[in-house]
């Protein structure tokens, strides 16, 4: 936590013990405890802080050759979709990593799956967001109304709407039945670099639409959107109202957000922090998380917790207090650009090109 000195250690293996796990000794003022072939729980009793490192159950190195930007799994956790620089986005299965479609799309940095899990949303730095079938990789429907690059997407309630922001500075929302941009949510003048939709504490006030919404407009009422900006705001909107609900400026540019609860709410900035705030008073954050300078590359709710990931190759995740972390290994030093999860199983995508599964027990 910020504030508190940095805690050093090392670790040594001793050797391995016949059935393959190793034998590990921490440095003066750290414990070792369980120790399996692929975890080790540290812990530091003076600073009553414990950390599990955990090694990846599998790894996927064939499905992209390059940087993978983005990756999502399906609702039933069968699928999983990722884009890459290599110029494609892939879907293959989750359990194996096996590749069932491609699709050629050189601009596309971002990818979702539909609550279905039958069809994908992506955006593209060509200013376009585009639906695409997961049976076959066709291009459904593509959406144009962007003057820059998108940089994030998100799916309201089941997917009748869609919405996408992008350095042009604007969130968008569209229609997808009739392929239209149903308007523009906001224009902040600045790029912005992730949203999130969530459903508001029912005693915020997420103002009033000025005129009456298209009936086209659907699972908008109640919703208010999260904008994670360039220009080291974060700002929440009501999404059928369009209007301000809150603005939080924080220490550097916003890169990621999400949603806890209908209160609570995360975000990532540049310079590693991760700042916790209630919706309904955001003028002090409940808590500022920070292990590294690294920036904050998203961040993911998990049980009652979260997992975040960050530019020097760390990705965590973080239970109600902070005395336990669970540490996901062996991205070393690239970036870890975004986390999927389905159940126990949690997926991350990194600059080397490999997706990575961790098998996690109870916590």
């Amino acid at each position: 936590p910020t504030g508190k000195p940095t805690l050093y250690g090392s670790l040594t293996r001793r050797g391995l013990s016949t059935e393959g796990v190793p034998d590990i000794a921490a440095s003066e003022g750290f414990v070792v405890g369980e120790v399996t072939k692929k975890s080790i729980l540290i812990s530091c009793p003076h600073e009553n802080v414990s950390t599990k490192f955990l090694a990846p159950y599998t790894t996927f190195c064939r499905i992209h050759q390059k940087s993978i930007t983005c990756l999502d799994i399906s609702s039933g956790g069968g699928l999983g979709v990722s884009t890459s620089t290599d110029g494609t986005m892939k879907i293959w299965q989750a359990a194996n990593g096996e590749i069932r479609v491609r699709a050629s799309s050189f601009d596309v940095v971002c990818c979702l799956f539909f609550p279905s899990g039958l069809v994908v949303l992506s955006g593209g730095m060509d200013a376009q967001l585009k639906i695409w079938s997961a049976e076959d990789a066709s291009c459904v429907v593509t959406f144009k109304g962007h003057k820059g690059g998108i940089l994030d997407t998100a799916i309201v309630d089941r997917g009748r709407n869609v919405l996408s922001c992008s350095r042009d500075g604007t969130a968008r929302l569209w229609d997808c039945g009739k392929s239209a941009c149903l308007g523009v949510i906001v224009d902040c003048g600045s790029p912005v670099n992730g949203i999130a939709v969530g459903t508001a504490d029912g005693s915020l006030n997420l103002g009033t639409p000025e005129k009456a919404p298209s009936e086209r407009e659907v699972g908008t009422e109640g919703k208010i959107l999260l904008l994670a900006r360039e220009d080291k705001k974060l700002q929440g909107v009501g999404l059928q109202s369009r209007q301000p609900v809150f603005l939080f400026i924080g220490s550097d540019a916003f890169n990621c957000c999400t949603f806890l609860s209908s209160t609570y709410i995360l975000a990532g900035t540049q310079d590693g922090n991760i700042y916790q705030l209630d919706v309904r008073n955001t003028n002090t954050p409940i808590q500022v998380i920070h292990r590294s300078g690294a920036p904050v590359l998203s961040l993911l709710p998990y049980r009652d917790g979260f997992i975040a990931s960050q530019g020097d190759g760390t990705c965590f995740i973080v239970q109600q207090d902070l005395d336990y972390v669970l540490d996901l290994t062996e991205a070393d030093c690239d970036p870890v650009y975004k986390v999927a999860s389905w159940e126990k199983q949690i997926y991350t995508c990194c600059r080397d090109g490999i997706v990575r599964r961790y098998q996690l027990s109870n916590l």
